[in-house]
């Protein structure tokens, strides 16, 4: 349903996106026209919306973002160099922009890597086949301003040798916003693993609207894990929009260890029997940093399977928010799916707002879901403390084993031990 926008936010980030903002020709003239009608007519989410509740990005843009100059400085291979993985492809999308001479060259057969300005007429086909602006105004907004971004594909029956790490880093010296776009496209029984990295080297305060759209055909598999840590300046809305194929598998573990407002929204839709999502996170918050986790699953074929484990420890007078949906249609018999948020508050000031949810309309399932909230375990500090272990570094230690089940995910050792020492930095 489409409200009557009374802000003067939208109209006045309109007027400033199109004063800097370069023509998106690689996104059809309707989708862009489209995506600024429902802009207009719907605002940019608060409070009122219900999705949003506890993320009120209309008062972010109108304190934080309120004279947008769009002034960014050039990323050098100097300043990527250290975000890099030696075990994998390292591709750079700086300020929004892929750019092929700060990224690896990959030898391999088998892939396609391209910005979207060189996408071919039947390329520029798949852009928003997923991500539909009229499901949020913050897509609708990326659709409509969005940056020349990354095409990635997997060509059919392709396994590649190594994972593909993308960095994603910004580096503006006035208050901006990047409306950062890709398309990720496993073809049928395509094999990947895509590491997502986020990072900001910017002076001023970025707003960072991300849209991602992962088409996985049939018996592929992509695994993604995708990682955060972009900073006190940076406020950012991240958009997965997923759709899985028959006897496909999709794993997404998202790690969220700085950044003072993240909002991630994550809709993985199974639209073919005998496919599976799996996807994890786990996020810590600080000072008065907020992490809001959106996800929904959604269940539209029989024989299907998903499992969804999300992870938050809040600190001072942070705020983690995990909002969770499965929904299971009425032909999605056999559906077997499983949801879990699992909490500690470090502090008496810090805030876990968590709504796991189903919505089943099929009558032969299987599905769970729960949530726990609490502080520290007090007899498993006391045993520590009780062998000669300081109060502090008991709490760390307990803390760290809280959360190593979701940092054994990564495969990849270099990124592991970077979470792990970003993870005790952060606790």
């Amino acid at each position: 349903m489409l409200v009557e926008n009374k802000s003067t936010v939208t109209p006045l980030l309109l007027e400033q996106l199109q004063k800097s903002a370069s023509k998106v020709d690689f996104m059809p003239d309707t989708e862009i026209m489209s995506a600024i009608r429902i802009l207009e007519e719907q605002g940019i989410p608060n409070n009122k919306n219900e999705d949003y509740k506890y993320c009120n990005i209309e008062a972010v843009i109108r304190k934080e973002f309120k004279n947008v100059e769009q002034s960014f400085q050039k990323i050098t291979e100097a300043t990527v160099a250290i975000y890099k993985l030696p075990e994998a492809y390292n591709l750079v999308v700086a300020n929004g922009v892929f750019e092929k001479q700060l990224s690896d060259a990959v030898s391999e057969k088998g892939i396609i890597i391209k910005n979207l300005s060189e996408l071919t007429a039947q390329e520029k086909q798949l852009l928003a086949s997923q991500a539909k602006s009229e499901s949020d105004a913050l897509i609708a907004l990326n659709t409509a301003f969005c940056q020349n971004g990354l095409f990635l594909q997997i060509e059919k029956n392709n396994t590649l040798s190594k994972p593909i790490h993308i960095i994603y880093i910004n580096n503006n010296q006035t208050i901006a916003v990047v409306n950062t776009r890709n398309f990720i496209y496993a073809q049928a029984n395509a094999q990947a693993q895509i590491i997502e990295s986020f990072v900001n080297k910017g002076t001023q305060k970025i707003f960072s609207n991300f849209v991602s759209e992962k088409l996985i055909e049939e018996n592929a598999h992509l695994k993604c894990v995708t990682f955060q840590n972009e900073g006190k300046l940076s406020y950012s809305v991240n958009a997965n929009q997923v759709k899985v194929h028959r006897y496909a598998n999709y794993q997404n573990h998202t790690f969220t260890l700085s950044g003072e407002l993240v909002r991630n929204n994550h809709q993985v839709v199974l639209a073919d029997e005998n496919c599976e999502a799996h996807i994890n996170g786990l996020f810590v918050t600080n000072g008065t940093q907020l992490v809001d986790n959106h996800t929904l699953i959604d269940h539209q074929k029989p024989n299907c399977e998903s499992n969804e484990l999300y992870k938050g420890i809040a600190n001072d007078k942070s705020i983690g928010v995990f909002n969770g949906k499965i929904f299971v249609r009425q032909d999605a018999q056999k559906t077997n799916a499983y949801q879990s948020s699992k909490n500690i508050l470090m502090s008496d000031d810090a805030t876990i707002n968590t709504k796991p949810q189903l919505e089943i309309y099929a009558d032969d399932v299987k599905c769970s879901h729960g949530t726990s909230t609490g502080k520290v375990d007090e007899e498993a500090l006391f045993y520590l403390k009780a062998r000669g272990i300081g109060d502090n570094s008991a709490r760390k230690l307990l803390l760290q084993a809280f959360a190593q089940e979701l940092i054994d995910n990564v495969a990849i050792e270099s990124l592991s031990e970077r979470i792990i020492d970003l993870f005790k930095k952060a606790i």
